[in-house]
């Protein structure tokens, strides 16, 4: 398979030319970019990057790599090992290092892997940063440190206890009220980092009553790792019969949460992050951040609340953490389970997502899906058009904008049309000739309809 570059990183299946996939060569000239660049802009001066990864297959065939390439550029390397990615983020800042790289393809399978590229601050690099490292590596502009400069690798394997550490002290983490409430919780981390993380957050929580699936960090995935609803009946089912309060579901590197009611039922990931909202916004007022295609159900809670206004911004993380910064949001992050909590850091965290939702729940004292009914509800659809590669994309949106020019649009990113009970956003995709039209409404036919009626315009327009 083609290597996918990005501003965010590189991703692609382990093996093949230097060109059709992620191989030690092409991790030698991508990480050789993001050291030069990282030389090149840094203010910090310990001269230290940090590198964590998850637990797949070529997880440590990738690592000897990038330590190899990092400490040949006359880097010294923290290496975390096994570590989620909200753990490495955190690694960076309490490094006081220069940047960070996290080796991990997310939710994508185990044939997948991935270099993801962070500043010092252990946030995701921006669009202009990310453009100038695959520049970098394109021109293959970097030398190599003489054997007097090389670096060195400083192995630290404590900071997956010390990100949880970080949890506990937030001030909206009642540990207290979790213990009293005796919660009987299931868990599934799909055999990656999250079954090293998340058992030892929820005792150091208070919770006593542990069932834990798919918790050996082997990479050998025990379904398709993505906490999608299809992927997760075998803890839907497990919670029908185990009598289990609540359920939690992380992709690989644990920065997606995806919550199962107490009947089996997805408390569905796009009310992770409103559940937590609504739970952050009911202690501390502000505003909220979301990106164009996530549920508008923040929106209307974060309007339940006196002078908080909602936020959204363009897809992407690193949008999302912009948006927030700019509008000084208490709490934002994504309709996949993200939650970015700026008390902690800017950066979505399924650790800090359960500590703050278990803390909620427990004050609430109702059961999951009692909670999950106190929520307004809406479906998403998501579809797409296909369209052949000499079609015009910007030009077939331009066109749907002016159509629907009578409505509230917005277009910092594809175009999104807001009707008084329902939105739909279209936008092309960075890697194929195609438009993904996400659509919302009250019902899921109500939502596949909108859909359906964007894709026969979009058809029309393309005869």
């Amino acid at each position: 398979m083609t290597l996918i570059k990005s501003i965010s990183g590189i991703r692609g299946t382990i093996g093949g030319s230097p060109e059709d996939g992620l191989n030690p060569l092409a991790i030698v000239k991508f990480v050789a970019a993001y050291a030069t660049f990282i030389r090149k802009h840094t203010k910090i001066t310990t001269n230290k990057i940090v590198v964590g990864r998850d637990a797949r297959i070529s997880g440590p065939m990738v690592k000897q790599v990038v330590l190899g390439t990092l400490t040949g550029m006359g880097f010294d390397v923290v290496d975390i090992d096994l570590a989620t990615t909200p753990t490495t983020e955190l690694a960076v800042a309490m490094e006081g290092a220069c940047g960070g790289i996290i080796l991990t393809a997310s939710h994508n399978p185990k044939q997948w892997n991935a270099l993801k590229l962070l500043n010092e601050r252990g946030e995701f690099l921006n669009a202009d940063e990310g453009a100038e490292v695959l520049a970098l590596a394109e021109k293959e502009e970097f030398t190599f440190a003489d054997v007097d400069h090389l670096g060195r690798v400083i192995t630290d394997t404590s900071y997956i206890q010390k990100h949880i550490d970080s949890v506990l002290k937030l001030d909206l983490v009642d540990t207290e009220a979790i213990r009293k409430a005796h919660f009987k919780v299931a868990i599934d981390c799909v055999n990656s980092v999250g079954g090293i993380a998340i058992p030892a957050l929820l005792r150091a929580l208070g919770v006593e009553d542990i069932i834990e699936l798919n918790c050996e960090p082997t990479g050998h995935f025990a379904h398709n790792p993505e906490p999608l609803p299809e992927n997760l009946t075998t803890i839907s089912e497990l919670m029908r019969t185990a009598k289990a309060d609540v359920g939690f579901v992380v992709d690989p590197d644990v920065d997606r949460l995806a919550i199962v009611c107490e009947n089996g039922e997805m408390f569905v990931e796009e009310y992770t992050l409103v559940a937590v909202a609504d739970y952050v916004l009911s202690r501390t007022p502000g505003n909220t951040v979301s990106n164009l295609s996530s549920s508008r159900a923040l929106r209307d809670v974060t309007q339940r609340y006196a002078g908080c206004q909602y936020h959204a911004s363009a897809v992407g993380e690193v949008n999302v953490v912009k948006m927030m910064k700019d509008t000084h949001a208490v709490i934002g992050g994504e309709g996949n389970g993200g939650v970015i909590y700026p008390a902690s850091h800017y950066g979505r965290d399924a650790l800090v997502g359960i500590a703050l939702f278990l803390s909620h729940l427990a004050k609430k004292q109702m059961s999951v899906s009692q909670l999950r009914a106190t929520y307004p509800p809406y479906f998403i659809s998501k579809q797409k058009v296909q369209l052949t590669p000499d079609i015009d994309v910007d030009a077939i949106l331009c066109r749907v904008k002016e159509q629907f020019a009578g409505n509230e649009i917005t277009d910092i990113d594809g175009v999104k049309i807001d009707f008084p009970d329902r939105w739909v956003h279209l936008r092309k995709s960075n890697t194929e000739p195609i438009i993904r039209i996400y659509a919302e409404a009250h019902t899921m036919q109500e939502a596949e309809a909108l859909g359906g009626e964007l894709i026969r315009i979009i058809n029309d327009m393309c005869k």
